[in-house]
């Protein structure tokens, strides 16, 4: 990816990306491409781990929402696929119940995350139909091509992606935040590591997963009885990642990456992340061993303004 970077007013630009000075912002541990000891899904599936729990996933029929759904109805959960196609609801319905999933039970709505009526009526599909909601991950997104200053772009389609990218969540969290409550449930909002990169082009997808960490942020302050994460999935060449095939080559992390990582976050054992982002090309181990105290007392893992000193 080219860029002008001597017109920017920033440190530098390198291989497309505008590198600013320290501190710096992604954790010194191993990076994680695939499914690791540490999140290895086999005991979660085995122990039927998410037997009665009712999981939400938006942007479920393909990609990322659907191997999410796929690793949570092995573990035993009630699964609801959102999305805004019925043909592609349908395929990924048949997807999972071709997996032998003995214990969950699918249901499928069409969506627009952006459409707060929608919502509204969705979430009390699904509480009605299964009487409580325990996990809900929003992964809906929008991303257009990085190939020119957005002035050169359709306004209109420039603020739909920030419309899909933060009021589609926002809805999403507005709407089963009480429900996710009277569980002590888990919101997870499906970020991106470009939520922390000043990647030019990219300023409606980039500017929007920056705002969903801070929203995420919100979600754990006033919702003390919900558990909250914004996680990055990886690079991983999703439909949505075609939009930019010059990045092909950095596309190397695999569905069941992600999908295992939720599995981790949402069974109890990493609370101590709540309102935090979490990458899932981090090894959660190290990420334990090495950093939680530091994470805690600090309050890092945080949208946060550089302060020179």
């Amino acid at each position: 990816m080219s860029t002008p970077g001597e017109a920017l007013p920033v440190s530098r630009v390198k291989d497309g990306f505008v590198e600013l000075s320290a501190p710096g912002e992604d954790l010194p541990v191993s990076r994680m491409n695939d499914i690791y000891p540490g999140i290895d899904p086999a005991p979660h599936f085995a122990h039927q781990t998410y037997a009665g729990k009712s999981i939400l996933v938006t942007g479920g029929s393909r990609g990322i929402g659907l191997e999410i759904t796929l690793f949570y109805a092995k573990a035993g959960a009630n699964i609801v696929l959102v999305a805004r196609d019925q043909s592609g609801l349908d395929s990924a319905k048949a997807t999972i119940l071709a997996a032998s999933v003995p214990n969950s039970k699918v249901i499928t709505s069409i969506v627009d995350v952006t459409d707060t009526k929608a919502v509204k009526s969705l979430v009390e599909f699904v509480v009605s139909t299964f009487g409580r909601l325990d996990i809900v991950v929003a992964n809906a997104g929008k991303a257009d091509p990085w190939r020119k200053p957005f002035t050169e772009y359709d306004p209109d389609n420039w603020w739909r992606t920030m419309e899909v990218n933060i009021r589609g969540v926002y809805n999403i969290a507005h709407f089963t935040l009480p429900e996710l409550a009277k569980t002590k449930g888990y919101h997870v909002i499906i970020g991106s590591l470009a939520g922390q990169m000043r990647m030019p082009f990219a300023s409606s997808y980039v500017t929007s997963k920056h705002a969903v960490n801070r929203l995420n942020e919100y979600i754990a302050i006033e919702n003390p009885d919900v558990k909250a994460f914004s996680v990055n999935p990886g690079a991983i060449d999703t439909e949505m990642a075609k939009n930019n095939p010059e990045a092909a080559s950095w596309l190397i992390d695999t569905l069941q990456l992600p999908a295992a990582t939720l599995l981790r976050l949402t069974s109890g054992r990493e609370d101590w992340l709540n309102g935090k982002f979490v990458n899932s090309n981090w090894n959660l181990d190290e990420v334990e061993v090495q950093f939680k105290e530091k994470i805690i007392e600090q309050g890092a893992l945080v949208n946060r303004l550089h302060i020179p000193h």
